[in-house]
């Protein structure tokens, strides 16, 4: 069990965070700090930006403080978001609420373990490479990744993969927050039987654990009388293609890289020596990797995760060896533009365990349907960390 001061996963709290009138009254949020809110830190993780503060909301965290939410403070993450752990040079490394020394992923793994841990109502993401569905399993909590445009952002992205979403303990309060951060309303569905696409090999490789909890939610689902079909997955041309459009996506940030700490100056550096050709090649490959992806069904079931949670220092380092094993089920959705939730599936060596649910561009709400009526199955959901109800 770790103590609420041990997680780190705020790098600051408002000691006077209060809500107001609205559907979040009474409900905290914490904000992923790749994301402004006015008069709080916005550091990015980076030395480089150590002393920024921002002066205005961003455009989501606007809309929670508007329809009532207290806006607790700013999450933890790796500098630039650009790991699938949550370390950085100016702020302690944070834990999983689950076990101390293991990561909550990354790399929004700051609200990930917040929401975990029960700091926080909910809390903001962002996802590019799958830093919200990522923490969401590690942390045994459910992350929405949106299609892009869902979720407005004042910053722009000319690859047009990363977006913002949320992160909570069940799907009822992702959707909510969704709601909000869009500016869209929930619709009146249905619950139609479903054509279900199932991923549960992969030529990289996975962890046993992770195979028999995506096994258990497809069983799961043909009991509720969804149909569900074995599709195959190759990840590996996105993952070459995204060591490309990863760090040419950092090419543009201020300064030198000197400035920046260790972690991400080669980064830098190496998206400042490609070519728009490579950088254009290479975001093109991706996409025809997986310009079919999803097509012949309604939904798909994968693992979220190839692997489970590791000890901090043994996460794999960002686009190295190992790397690809962790990200093989996410990165291919964020290339294809779509709509993914990771939902818990119970535990795997006492650490959670998540799958992941895609459906078509701008179905989030189908999406959500889907993933709360498998979170409601036997086996699956939210289960608080010890010491952390």
């Amino acid at each position: 069990m770790l103590g609420t001061d041990r997680v780190h996963a705020f790098i600051y709290v408002d000691p006077e965070a209060r809500g107001g009138p609205g559907r979040l009254e009474g409900m905290t949020l914490g904000v992923k700090d790749t994301q402004p809110v006015a008069g709080m830190p916005w550091t990015y993780g980076s030395p480089k930006f150590r002393d920024r503060v921002a002066t205005e909301d961003a455009i989501p965290v606007a809309r929670a403080r508007a329809e009532g939410a207290a806006i607790l403070g700013k999450t933890n993450l790796p500098e630039l978001a650009a790991a699938v752990g949550t370390t950085n040079e100016l702020f302690p490394p944070t834990h999983n609420p689950w076990r101390e020394g293991w990561t909550p992923g990354g790399s929004s793994g700051g609200s990930g373990a917040a929401v975990g841990a029960g700091l926080c109502t909910f809390a903001t993401g962002d996802d590019m490479g799958g830093s919200i569905r990522i923490p969401a399993s590690c942390c045994g909590v459910v992350g929405l990744r949106p299609s892009p445009g869902r979720v407005p952002t004042e910053l722009p992205d000319p690859t047009r993969l990363s977006v913002r979403g949320p992160i909570a303990r069940s799907v009822a309060a992702a959707r909510l927050l969704f709601e909000v951060m869009s500016g869209e309303a929930a619709p009146e569905l249905t619950s139609p039987r479903l054509r279900i696409g199932l991923v549960e090999e992969s030529p990289i490789g996975m962890d046993p654990a992770v195979g028999a909890a995506v096994r258990r939610a497809a069983a799961a689902l043909e009991s509720a009388g969804h149909q569900v079909d074995r599709i195959a997955w190759d990840p590996i041309p996105v993952a070459e293609a995204y060591r490309v459009v990863r760090p040419a996506s950092v090419s543009a940030m201020p300064g030198e890289p000197a400035e920046y700490g260790a972690a991400v100056r080669g980064l830098i550096e190496q998206g400042r020596a490609l070519s728009a050709r490579q950088y254009l090649e290479a975001l093109a490959a991706g996409l025809a990797a997986v310009w079919d992806l999803g097509r012949d069904h309604d939904a798909l079931l994968t693992p979220t995760l190839g692997l489970l949670p590791m000890r901090i220092e043994e996460v794999p380092t960002f686009l190295a060896e190992g790397w690809d094993a962790y990200t093989q089920f996410v990165l291919p959705v964020s290339f294809a533009g779509l709509p993914a939730v990771s939902v818990p599936a119970g535990l795997a060596g006492g650490l959670p365990v998540g799958v992941q649910l895609v459906g078509g561009y701008r179905q989030e709400w189908r999406l959500l349907a889907l993933a709360e009526e498998l979170e409601a199955l036997d086996g699956f959901g939210f289960q608080a960390p010890p010491g952390f109800d």
